[in-house]
């Protein structure tokens, strides 16, 4: 997308903010049906159970045509954006150099407070620190995961620890091997961390947190039309001012056990630059 376009979604992003948007309707059968990506944070069901009501409630408030599409893993789904097989995704996967000329483009994300990579163990784990897990098993959700592999890994590799890496494929199932007695420690994200304490009555230690990013972006192909990417913004925007709409984050809110109530905000490119300084300065094999 050029400059120009650019500059005029983020204003008109800005004047969706600001007043509500008049609802589109039923989307019309003879109209495309565009593939949503979200990367697994979550286990497949908690995943699909969460997206499934708002990619349903975006498609009717639009009225334009959305499905989910979910992989097996978070790499999977990664793989079903990068060979162009969905039209919008929700991931922070897409802002390495190299993927960055694909042209994908931000228009909102979750109104939450910034983020960190952590690495975790069990509240009673005999591990204090780092150090302690040389020559260990460390799970991670899979090699795509920022917040969930690369940024804690390339800490690791920063401090010439040596750990034996297992992909468990989404974050649940890094924390069940965790506590498991699988693996001894486990990269990870720190909402994530929160739900899954909240969810599965489980404590952790934290050894190590990053510096902040925010959460994952909303974004749109180059290949979505513009005014198919501006009514899909406008009701993933103006959700959470909506009766139904409302409804659907608080069901959502539930199932993962978030605290702070879900709503969705405009965003730009430049709210990722955390993301781009990392791939700057990450070690080859995680860029």
């Amino acid at each position: 997308m050029c400059n120009a376009f650019r500059a005029g979604l983020a204003l008109l992003l800005a004047l969706l903010w600001a007043a509500p948007a008049a609802a589109a309707g039923v989307p019309a059968a003879g109209h495309p049906v565009y593939q949503f990506a979200p990367v697994n944070q979550y286990n497949l069901k908690v995943s699909a159970s969460f997206w499934n009501p708002i990619v349903q409630y975006v498609s009717q408030k639009s009225g334009v045509r959305l499905k989910l599409k979910l992989g097996r893993t978070s790499a999977d789904t990664t793989s079903f954006i990068l060979n162009q097989q969905v039209d919008f995704a929700y991931t922070n996967h897409l802002f390495s150099p190299e993927r960055a000329k694909l042209g994908w483009t931000v228009f909102g994300r979750l109104d939450r407070a910034p983020v960190h990579a952590q690495i975790v163990v069990p509240a009673d784990s005999p591990v204090r620190s780092l150090s302690d897990l040389a020559g260990s098993t460390v799970a991670f959700s899979g090699p795509e995961a920022m917040l969930g592999y690369k940024i804690p890994y390339a800490e690791l590799l920063r401090q010439n620890l040596n750990v034996n890496v297992t992909f468990a494929g989404n974050m649940d199932a890094a924390f069940t091997q965790l506590f498991s007695g699988r693996a001894k420690a486990a990269g990870a994200h720190s909402q994530l961390t929160e739900f899954y304490g909240a969810r599965e009555n489980k404590a952790f230690r934290v050894l190590w947190t990053s510096s902040p990013f925010n959460d994952l972006p909303l974004m749109a192909s180059q290949r979505v039309p513009r005014e198919h990417v501006q009514a899909v913004a406008a009701a993933f925007l103006n959700m959470s001012r909506d009766p139904h709409g409302r409804k659907v984050l608080d069901s959502a809110l539930a199932l993962v056990r978030a605290r702070e109530p879900l709503s969705f905000i405009a965003a730009t490119d430049a709210d990722y630059d955390a993301y781009r300084r990392f791939y700057h300065a990450a070690p080859a094999n995680l860029r």
